[in-house]
């Protein structure tokens, strides 16, 4: 099938090129002229493991093509994908700014002649934006002289991608929500998405085949606020428990792995740690509270876990000063700066929140980050010592603090980093270390409701 998308940021990248390789047609349009070049090259403007490989053989393939020109990928498309960012607003409302100015810039592109379109907005979009889009389309059509006979239908296909497994998501998820009213444009999108609902291109071609949630564009754009919703507070109750666990001795890993096992619970989403970050759940969760009070309901649940999420931030900074009372003049060392391992992503991360509250009482700040080292990415690092490797982060630390549970830290040779420390105190705000392997090798080990 023919395929447009606009946007090529971690959604609309991986969709564009995971599609291409299925066999269809694609073309990624960027409004960043720069950007579009060096994907032309072959290269990812994005760390995401396995991305580059499928977009080089789409590329290679013929399959995918890079443009600034909107007004081509339109023609082009008989299916086109809406996949700007939706950021936050300072009020937790969402920024739809983006998706206005490409649904405008689709409907100056449409006319009588083009055919039949179905029009998809997988970026996350507040609820009832379906119909919102239809309308600014629509408004394009006839601000350009094209009246308002064109043939599309809108549809809400939200996406579920994690970021550092994006590629893997997309051929192996746990389902396909479409939302429309037209069963032919509901149709199409099977026929877009056959190859994965039957399993071609998963990991395991013996699962049954995906399900695929037909329903209305309310429900659809709601199940992914929803679905994100859940796994935050999900997260910031495995917290709550953990900060219980420090106060009458209980280890929460145990907890968890006991709770887990439990198949109305479930073990996903129960690690307890530093709290959930990124561009996602910050964004969703404030997004659904500021819906919610539109239409005058509270979502306490909701507000208490942004709550909670803020809070465990701060009790990384109180576990440091337990150990070495006060901060003023100590150097501390970060280990991991993104918000999650296999990705470049720094947004919403915790350890940013970390730098601030340690420059805040007089801390000096060391950070090494398997990706962030390499790339020279200092948005937010100006007052911190960003190292290129471990060891050199560990000298002349009083603490170290492993915020991003990069596998690769599983391995690190702690006993010499122990030696170069003045106090080999390490903070494990994920408790993804051994705790006696770190005390056999002389490290003051303390984990999150251990």
């Amino acid at each position: 099938m023919r395929v447009c998308v606009i946007g090529t940021g971690y959604v609309g990248l991986v969709t564009g090129v995971c599609l291409a390789h299925m066999g269809h047609d694609v073309v990624c349009i960027d409004n960043n002229q720069a950007k579009v070049e060096l994907m032309r090259s072959g290269q990812s403007p994005i760390h995401e493991p396995g991305l580059p490989e499928t977009m080089q053989s789409s590329i290679a393939a013929g399959k995918v093509s890079f443009s600034t020109d909107l007004a081509a990928g339109v023609e082009h498309g008989e299916i086109l994908f809406i996949a700007v960012g939706t950021p936050s607003l300072p009020d937790g409302s969402t920024d739809t700014r983006y998706i206005e100015a490409v649904a405008r810039g689709i409907g100056a592109s449409l006319t009588p002649q083009s055919g039949y379109k179905v029009i998809v907005n997988k970026s996350t979009v507040p609820i009832g934006s379906g119909d919102w889009v239809r309308m600014i389309i629509l408004d394009g059509m006839e601000a350009s002289g094209n009246g308002k006979s064109a043939n599309f239908d809108v549809v809400s296909n939200p996406e579920f991608l994690r970021e550092g497994s994006a590629v893997f998501d997309t051929f192996n998820p746990d389902r396909i929500v479409l939302g429309s009213a037209n069963p032919k444009a509901i149709a199409m999108m099977e026929q877009l998405y056959q190859g994965i609902i039957d399993r071609k291109f998963a990991e395991d071609a013996s699962l049954p085949t995906v399900p695929v949630v037909k329903t209305d564009l309310n429900s659809a754009e709601m199940i992914k606020y929803a679905a994100n919703a859940f796994l935050a507070v999900k997260i910031s109750f495995i917290n709550e428990v953990a900060n219980i666990c420090d106060r009458v001795g209980g280890n929460v890993k145990e907890v968890s792995r006991g709770i887990g096992l439990d198949s109305r619970i479930g073990n996903k989403f129960l690690q307890a740690g530093i709290g959930w970050g990124g561009s996602c759940f910050a964004k969703d969760v404030s997004s659904l509270i500021h819906t919610a009070g539109d239409y005058g309901y509270n979502a306490e649940i909701l507000q208490s876990c942004v709550h909670v999420n803020k809070q465990q931030r701060v009790l990384v900074v109180e576990k440091l000063q337990q150990v070495l009372k006060v901060l003023k003049g100590k150097t501390i060392g970060l280990l991991g700066l993104t918000f999650k391992p296999d990705t470049d992503d720094m947004r919403d991360a915790p350890a940013l929140t970390l730098i601030d509250q340690l420059d805040r009482l007089g801390a000096r700040v060391k950070a090494y980050d398997p990706i962030v080292s390499q790339s020279g990415i200092r948005d937010g690092l100006s007052n911190v010592m960003v190292e290129t490797d471990p060891e050199r982060l560990a000298d002349g630390c009083d603490a170290l603090v492993l915020v991003t549970d990069w596998a690769q830290f599983k391995d690190l040779d702690y006993a010499s980093m122990a030696g170069f420390m003045n106090n080999p105190v390490i903070i494990d705000a994920r408790n993804f270390l051994d705790p006696v392997a770190m005390t056999n090798v002389g490290f003051d080990y303390r984990g999150m409701g251990i």
